[in-house]
């Protein structure tokens, strides 16, 4: 997630995030269809936890509602990003969701091709036009100081970041998209009808000069392609040995799982 730079660097370790698609070869392969259920209301919740400088964790949920749409040969998938949800003080929820506060109520919309091997943003600068305006609303509304600098920090990604941020947590539903799915390995046993659980561990990754082991966990239905429950830990390695202590964990389900499978 994206971090408002000095107050978060000051409170968190920092742990990168991992591309959602990789090249290489893959070392999974399973038939999967890619059919999203079509005209249901769903619920996809993105939860970060993270450990503080004292410690503690720290967590918040992004809440998206989500409806699926034929579109031609492929899909359109509609998406609002309806609340950012945290049991931490203010503002530290505030350091940590900066940049996404903007686009809580935004409708957007995305187009997927009918193998859901990509998905595209649909009118991305009208979303940041409107992003703009509301950023400049608060401004008028008193909270100029914060205002000034979240529009910024927005004006100074580049296009490729925003795009980003607008569509990484979407990006992640889709089993075709996502290539780093395909290099992890086919747990054992881990079959429930459609369902299949896939797990990667990276052990040399690094957050500078931090060594990490990023553990990760996919379920995936294979009927609909889509990945209905994703867990990624990081771990920092001691480098005097020792046990590793959990830096960051991402946890994205989509909701209602137990139907999903039953495609329109």
């Amino acid at each position: 997630m994206i971090a408002s730079g000095a107050v978060a660097g000051a409170l968190l370790v920092a742990v990168p995030a991992l591309p959602s698609s990789a090249d290489g070869p893959a070392t999974v392969s399973m038939q999967t269809a890619f059919a999203p259920p079509l005209g249901r209301a769903m619920t996809y919740r993105v939860t970060t936890r993270r450990i503080g400088r004292d410690g503690s964790p720290i967590d918040f949920t992004l809440v998206y509602a989500l409806q699926w749409q034929r579109l031609g040969r492929g899909y359109q998938l509609q998406a609002v990003l309806e609340a950012i949800e945290s049991d931490a003080p203010p503002p530290v929820t505030r350091a940590l969701t900066m940049m996404l506060q903007p686009l809580v109520g935004e409708r957007l919309a995305y187009l997927i091709p009918g193998d859901g091997s990509r998905i595209d943003l649909v009118d991305p600068e009208g979303l940041w036009t409107r992003v703009t305006a509301r950023i400049e609303a608060v401004g008028a509304n008193g909270n100029r100081e914060e205002a000034r600098r979240l529009a910024a920090l927005i004006a100074a990604l580049p296009e490729a970041e925003r795009d980003r941020m607008a569509t990484a947590d979407v990006r992640a539903l889709l089993v075709p998209a996502n290539a780093i799915i395909g290099q992890g390995v086919a747990e054992d046993g881990a079959a429930d009808g459609p369902l299949r659980t896939v797990v990667r561990v990276e052990q040399n990754a690094r957050a500078g000069s931090v060594p990490l082991r990023i553990d990760q966990r996919w379920t995936i239905d294979t009927t609909t392609g889509l990945v209905v429950r994703e867990r990624r830990q990081s771990w920092i390695t001691p480098a005097a040995g020792g046990e590793p202590m959990l830096a960051e964990e991402r946890l994205r389900e989509l909701e209602p799982a137990p139907e999903i499978s039953k495609v329109s």
